[in-house]
């Protein structure tokens, strides 16, 4: 497993879809995953440090888990299939780990409100992770077609890399001017 953080959050200048932008936190391959506009706006509301009058949903489970005594121990972005994301929630329950099944997006709302660490699998960064041209902020293809498997190198068949081509045809959609820039 890889560690992540979340980079930002964006909007697609064309259809308006949000993607969240996770970033590996010792390396330079990303890892966008689209999101619904709700949990968009839970996990910029929560980094952003707004408060709201009342708790979102993603608040309501955090209180949940606390209340039944378990706590949260970190959030893996674990499989890819079909183009979507899986996710599981680990908690600590009564000495042991428990995995629940999530959204990625719910996840990463809940992460940002328990300040967990949050990882991805290695399987799921060979699929859809990609790297940036330093120059132009945009998608390098090339980086991805060779990957590594338990140390061994392996080639994306073209068939895969068609199936991730909606991943490539999106990231090239966003406006990714002030990327490597952090707001304060």
């Amino acid at each position: 497993m890889i560690e992540m953080t979340i980079d930002s959050i964006r909007v697609s200048l064309v259809n308006y879809q949000r993607v969240v932008i996770l970033k590996e936190k010792e390396a330079e391959r990303y890892l966008p995953i689209w999101i619904g506009p709700a949990e968009a706006d839970a996990i910029a509301v929560k980094l952003q440090g707004v408060t709201v009058p009342r708790p979102l949903t993603h608040d309501l489970l955090q209180s949940v888990i606390d209340n039944l005594g378990a706590t949260v121990n970190s959030i893996i972005v674990s499989e890819l299939r079909n183009d979507t994301f899986y996710a599981k929630i680990m908690l600590n329950v009564d000495g042991g780990v428990m995995e629940v099944d999530s959204r990625p997006s719910d996840a990463l709302a809940l992460a940002v409100r328990v300040e967990v660490p949050i990882y991805a699998e290695e399987a799921v960064l060979d699929k859809a992770g990609i790297f940036l041209d330093k120059e132009t902020g945009k998608p390098i293809l090339g980086e991805r077609e060779v990957g590594k498997t338990e140390g061994k190198t392996k080639e994306i068949s073209e068939e895969e890399i068609k199936k991730m081509s909606a991943f490539y045809d999106f990231i090239n959609t966003l406006d990714l001017d002030d990327f490597d820039k952090r707001k304060s």
